[in-house]
């Protein structure tokens, strides 16, 4: 049995628990932003949250790219072209960690997280956390499933070497 993928499904499972957390605490603050007259302080809380699951994302598939790809991301476009990867397969390696539709939502939240890296939070618009926000049900959705087939691919890989 080969326990690096064995692990990297198991870190997986265990991220995506504590990413659904992420989830669910910017949809709250979000309700805030909308019932609140003064709601910079959750408007800031949604941009952190929506940074920290991107983040989060991005770490999985950084360790999917060096345990099960054999590469290490590098480059000035490194995060973008690591979410491109990971909507492709790999032949004689892995199937794709996520479908294309999937990579196209999680690019919107990885150049999100790019302007709030790259921003005083008082810049954010709004309008544009209330897209994100709208579209989060959905593309978490499709995330969760796709990265929960993946560790069931990598599961079944571990027991086969």
């Amino acid at each position: 049995m080969n326990t690096r993928y064995q692990e990297l499904a198991s870190r997986i499972r265990g991220e995506l628990s504590e990413l659904d957390h992420v989830v669910q605490r910017a949809q709250s603050a979000w309700r805030y932003v909308q019932n609140t007259a003064d709601n910079q302080v959750y408007l800031d809380s949604v941009a952190l949250n929506l940074h920290g699951l991107y983040s989060g994302l991005e770490r999985l598939f950084e360790l999917v790219a060096r345990h099960v790809d054999g590469v290490t991301p590098s480059g000035e476009n490194w995060h973008r072209d690591l979410l491109q990867r990971m909507a492709q397969e790999m032949p004689e390696r892995r199937p794709a960690v996520v479908s294309a539709d999937t990579a196209r939502a999680l690019d919107e939240y990885r150049r999100f997280r790019h302007l709030v890296r790259n921003l005083y939070t008082f810049h954010l618009v709004p309008e544009k956390l209330e897209d994100l926000l709208n579209a989060l049900p959905r593309a978490w959705q499709n995330v969760q499933a796709e990265l929960l087939a993946f560790a069931e691919f990598l599961e079944d890989l571990a027991h086969t070497e």
